[in-house]
């Protein structure tokens, strides 16, 4: 095991049962684990603190993503392989009980559109319908840095303002249409927080909070917290 493992390992065993994460970065020729604060609100995911990650850049070249799984073996988890292609970097997984290890690379893995798994930042609501845009109308629209805190979204959400700089126009419709976005204010927030898009036949699709992706239909609570129906200008 090299000598970065030995301190990713004592990492990951001091935080169990959360996740613990970290980077691999090279500094001076060598290379170093980085530890880095968890900000996931659960144990069973983690959020790494950019400020963090932000520091190891500054000190070095950061060449790999750690994690733990405190709980499950030392597999990647369909929204790991998804974060890991996000990234663009190499991930170690660790068990620290087992002290079994992973590494997954980018390979080009796409998750499918139903049944994923819910993660912030890597596979929520905002990832869902980015993806179906790319895979159905060949849309590329930006990937949005999140606030490091769900909670802080929730208080302050930001998607009105998202989706006018990615190419969307609120022309005031009342019933959607194939293709087009729904931004839904949900669980008490006092703004938008929530989007899913329309797929026909009264159905949306759309990832919540705590739950897998799925088609569901726009029908009595969702539509009644919809609070915005809005469409590409390329499709106009």
């Amino acid at each position: 095991m090299t000598h970065w493992k030995h301190t990713a390992l004592e990492h990951a065993l001091k935080d169990a049962p959360r996740e613990a994460c970290g980077l691999v970065v090279v500094i001076k020729g060598r290379e170093q684990y980085w530890p880095c604060k968890n900000l996931a609100p659960a144990k069973d995911f983690f959020i790494l603190d950019p400020d963090d990650y932000a520091a190891a850049e500054d000190a070095g070249e950061v060449i790999a993503v750690f994690h733990s799984h405190p709980q499950t073996p030392a597999q990647p988890s369909q929204a790991d392989r998804m974060a890991c292609e996000k990234s663009g970097l190499v991930w170690h997984i660790c068990n620290p009980g087992t002290e079994m290890w992973c590494k997954i690379e980018p390979e080009g893995y796409q998750a499918p559109l139903i049944g994923r798994e819910w993660v912030w930042g890597v596979s929520d609501c905002w990832t869902l319908v980015r993806d179906w845009y790319k895979e159905e109308m060949e849309l590329d629209l930006p990937d949005w840095e999140r606030p490091a805190s769900l909670l802080e979204f929730h208080n302050a959400p930001m998607f009105e303002q998202c989706f006018a700089e990615a190419g969307f126009e609120d022309h005031g419709i009342n019933e959607p249409e194939y293709g087009d976005a729904i931004l839904m204010q949900l669980d008490g927030s006092p703004g938008l927080n929530h989007v899913a898009v329309y797929v026909g036949e009264q159905r949306i699709l759309h990832h919540l909070r705590g739950r897998l992706s799925s088609r569901d239909i726009w029908g009595g609570y969702y539509q009644k917290n919809t609070g915005l129906i809005v469409r590409h200008r390329s499709r106009y």
